[in-house]
């Protein structure tokens, strides 16, 4: 019988040895069947082990087709995200920045190299248009032009430019799927939109809250449905006196909350695992924190605080979180947490962690990672 962190890795061979006459050959048989029996139960509680990660790759390229480019043609920056999926090997993961289109060609050639780099074969895909580089006709940034990448649903300078999608070992349950993403950001209840509206009225009413998207995509896990909750924000900077982006990522973490409350229609059934990035540290570097604390305190959810030892070697002087924390190294603000896996809390949380290693490490950060790293959680579904 096989074991590992997850996954549909168990099986059971329904051989009975020999058969044998007589009262002693049935008891051989019955005390096989009970061993058998006892297999079979172990690997039902082992399925339901698994590890879900979170992981912002920085592969989107600067047009269609050249992030199928990059995984095909084995760029480095392309070959350490490859390298780190198969050597943290999560049975479900989120990814960002990745680019989304139509046929999803370069998510299924990302998922046939990763299973040809050692790591996990991803049966199941997820990707849907994300609001990254979705045209309006409106001048969004009020700089007086129309069609550039700020002028889109969410920035990007094509359509698809930086989106999300879901690798899973088990089935996605794609019909279930709730797609947020077309949520006018005016209709978030409780919305902290800029007042007056900016830049036009007309270009605040039809600004959506997600800049890339807001999914709950539902994954079958033998017997038990797990719901992922999952976005990417926008950075809290890059914006004017009005705070545009400052403000659609506080709301863009707080329509977690509203989903939770019952505010935005059907409350997603636990166990469910919010994951993805949130694009905001809950001590240092620019950004509105309430939506955030509010969401990290809630106790629908747990947050296993999933920790690295490369955060701490690589810890900012002056910051007053927790170097161990950080999930991304940046230029400027310096590292911050800033992906987070929150599991519900009826699940049980077996381990967590932050994939940096330290800079003595085989396999350690140098300048074709991207600047951020992947956060993993091994949970146990409950009964």
């Amino acid at each position: 019988m096989e074991t590992g962190h997850g996954g549909p890795k168990c099986f059971a061979r329904e051989t009975f040895g020999p058969r044998r006459s007589g009262l002693r050959g049935r008891r051989r048989q019955r005390a096989w069947a009970a061993v058998v029996a006892s297999a079979l139960g172990l690997c039902a509680a082992e399925a339901r082990d698994l590890r879900v990660a979170t992981y912002h790759t920085d592969l989107s390229a600067r047009g269609p087709g050249l992030m199928l480019r990059d995984i095909i043609e084995g760029t480095p920056e392309s070959a350490v995200v490859i390298r780190t999926i198969a050597t943290v090997a999560p049975d479900i993961l989120v990814l960002q920045d990745v680019d989304w289109d139509a046929g999803g060609a370069g998510i299924g050639s990302l998922a046939e190299a990763i299973a040809a780099g050692g790591g996990p074969e991803y049966a199941h895909l997820f990707a849907a248009r994300p609001n990254s580089g979705m045209l309006t006709d409106l001048d969004m940034d009020g700089d007086g032009l129309l069609r550039g990448p700020r002028d889109a649903q969410g920035y990007g300078n094509f359509s698809g430019d930086g989106g999300m999608a879901v690798l899973s070992r088990f089935p996605i349950e794609t019909g279930e799927i709730r797609d947020l993403s077309d949520l006018l950001w005016v209709d978030l209840p409780g919305q902290i939109a800029p007042d007056p509206p900016f830049p036009t009225p007309q270009a605040h009413a039809a600004r959506r809250l997600s800049s890339v998207a807001h999914w709950v995509v539902p994954v079958r896990v033998e017997d038990a449905t797990l719901s992922l909750l999952t976005w990417s924000a926008t950075p809290p900077i890059f914006d004017g006196p009005e705070d545009l982006n400052g403000r659609r990522n506080h709301d863009e973490t707080a329509i977690w909350s509203r989903l939770l409350d019952g505010a935005l229609g059907p409350v997603p059934d636990a166990p469910f695992v919010i994951l993805g990035n949130a694009n905001l540290d809950p001590e240092d570097g620019d950004g509105i924190r309430d939506a955030l604390d509010t969401l990290l305190a809630d106790p629908r959810v747990q947050d296993p605080e999933p920790r690295s030892p490369g955060g701490s070697a690589a810890a900012d002087p002056g910051h007053r979180g927790d170097p161990a924390l950080d999930t991304a190294d940046f230029d400027g603000p310096g590292n911050l947490r800033v992906s987070y896996v929150l599991p519900s809390s009826d699940i049980a949380v077996r381990a967590s962690g932050v994939f940096w290693p330290e800079p003595e490490a085989d396999f350690a950060p140098d300048e074709t990672w991207p600047s951020h790293r992947m956060v993993w959680v091994d949970i146990t579904l409950p009964d």
